[in-house]
């Protein structure tokens, strides 16, 4: 199915793990409750796409475009999201543990509630991505703009990895912890 058009279509709770979905274009899907478990999306189009509740742990989501995608309650974990496009996506309580979200564009993404514990952030564009209450344990903020985010507070900083690289929201300072020597790796 790789580079497939599946515009549209309704896969609701299908089982495509380790399927190759590089490159298809799955605008607007339905794929809430799908098994996606090793899956290669790698540049797939998953533009407005229903992802709620979605199984994609350690699926390969590199360079793909999730704007505007549901992905509430999604799993997403050790999932390879860098470079991917996450603009206006709805992250709400997403598992995000360990995920790599290198260089991803979440400008105005809902991240409210995610668990992005050990997450790989470095160089991630947040731009009023809504963070309130996401579980930042040891997530790798190095070189991340964190400046112009919602619902951030000092406490989600406390334990997370970043650096003078790091950029934060004005009335937010860097915790005493950083610089840290490593935050999102694969331990």
């Amino acid at each position: 199915m790789a580079g497939d058009d599946l515009r549209g279509a309704n896969l609701a709770g299908v089982n495509l793990s380790d399927s190759d979905l590089a490159g298809a274009n799955l605008t607007d899907a339905h794929l809430s409750d799908a098994i996606l478990i090793r899956t290669q999306m790698a540049g797939a189009t998953l533009k407005g796409a229903d992802l709620t509740k979605a199984m994609l742990d350690r699926a390969d989501l590199r360079n793909a475009d999730l704007s505007a995608a549901q992905l509430v309650k999604a799993e997403l974990h050790r999932a390879d999201l860098t470079n991917a496009r996450l603009v206006g996506s709805n992250l709400n309580k997403a598992e995000l543990g360990r995920a790599l979200l290198v260089n991803a564009n979440l400008a105005g993404a809902v991240l409210r509630s995610a668990y992005l514990a050990r997450a790989d952030l470095r160089r991630a564009q947040l731009a009023d991505a809504d963070m309130r209450d996401a579980d930042l344990y040891l997530a790798d903020l190095r070189d991340a703009d964190l400046s112009r985010t919602n619902g951030l507070v000092q406490a989600q900083l406390a334990e997370t990895c970043g650096d003078d690289t790091t950029r934060l929201p004005s009335g937010l300072t860097p915790p005493a912890s950083w610089p840290c020597a490593s935050g999102g790796d694969d331990d």
